[in-house]
């Protein structure tokens, strides 16, 4: 399961390079703040990416933007200050009368606030870092797709609920943040040969069992543990990551979502440790996935075999 992916997000490079346009209605819509509904979970790369907008409506999403980043500094203010005096009360107590409770209160309190900090400093910051590029089950990412024959960037969750299945699907089946080869033709039938996307990503993340990593059995009464790895291919670039993506509509609202689909690992991911890996496909290929012949599923699964020849190096992550 590819479960973390450090994503392309600078808009300018991905119109250039792949040919698509920005569907800005969308990301409007995905913007548009409301005073009931959550912030939409999206990495910071994606929201900066506005940065410096010259159109109209490309200005007015960064005015969204920064009216959920207004409303979630004063939630976070609000929370240091709060768990602050929680702290520095339970702080007096331990001076006091040192008490086990008094101590669970001054370690989850500080925690909060270095959390709360934290992200307020990532709001604040100006300048960008590899994380912020990362995306996560539940967070949106730019995905490619096709429309009437052109390619267009959509903002979509990470993780794809179908049409016709309810919203509580998404913790029901939590992994739905995957599709893999072997169920397009089960689970996966509705999207798959119709709604094609990808996903531009230069590195992705897995949880790996440290035994496997380190190629050796548990010994004796060792309990297994993860570790978590980075792998970027060699030498670096994008690779294009093979999508199924659906439009839902409910009591909730409308989601636009996507899956990345998974397979068994090349050598290199398999050596690591780890027993899936995402598809990468060819440039070559890109205008032929996104534009799929459901009464051709057999040339579908072609591209995902003709898929791009990639090394990859993999790191601990921090």
């Amino acid at each position: 399961m590819c479960y973390s992916a450090q994503i392309r997000a600078d808009y300018t490079k991905l119109v250039r390079e792949y040919g698509a346009m920005m569907s800005l209605d969308e990301f409007a819509q995905l913007y548009a703040h409301d005073a009931g509904k959550q912030r939409p979970k999206t990495p910071k790369a994606m929201d900066d990416g506005f940065a410096g907008a010259r159109t109209a409506q490309g200005q007015d999403i960064v005015a969204k933007i920064q009216q959920w980043h207004a409303e979630e500094m004063q939630a976070l203010d609000a929370e240091i200050r709060v768990q602050g005096e929680r702290r520095d009360a339970a702080h007096a107590s331990l001076a006091a009368r040192p008490t086990q409770k008094a101590r669970n209160e001054a370690r989850i309190a500080g925690n909060r606030v270095e959390r709360a900090q934290a992200r307020l400093d990532d709001l604040r910051r100006t300048g960008l870092l590899p994380r912020d590029s990362r995306i996560f089950p539940g967070v949106y990412a730019p995905v490619i797709v096709s429309e009437r024959g052109q390619r267009v960037i959509k903002p979509m969750r990470y993780q794809c609920r179908l049409p016709d299945t309810p919203a509580r699907h998404d913790t029901l089946y939590p992994g739905t943040y995957n599709a893999r080869r072997d169920s397009l033709g089960g689970y996966w039938k509705p999207a798959f040969g119709h709604c094609h996307g990808v996903v531009v990503v230069q590195s992705f993340y897995e949880h790996v069992p440290r035994h496997a990593l380190e190629q050796r059995a548990l010994s004796p009464g060792e309990k297994a543990s993860n570790v978590v790895l980075e792998f970027r291919p060699q030498p670096p670039r994008d690779l294009l990551i093979a999508c199924l993506w659906s439009e839902w509509e409910g009591p909730e609202g409308r989601l636009l979502s996507f899956a990345a689909i998974t397979d068994e690992p090349p050598r290199d991911i398999a050596a690591a440790g780890h027993d899936r890996c995402i598809i990468p496909i060819r440039p070559d290929n890109l205008d032929a996935w996104l534009n799929p012949d459901p009464n051709d599923l057999d040339a579908l699964y072609r591209i995902l075999d003709d898929r791009e020849p990639v090394s990859y190096a993999h790191t601990e992550a921090a």
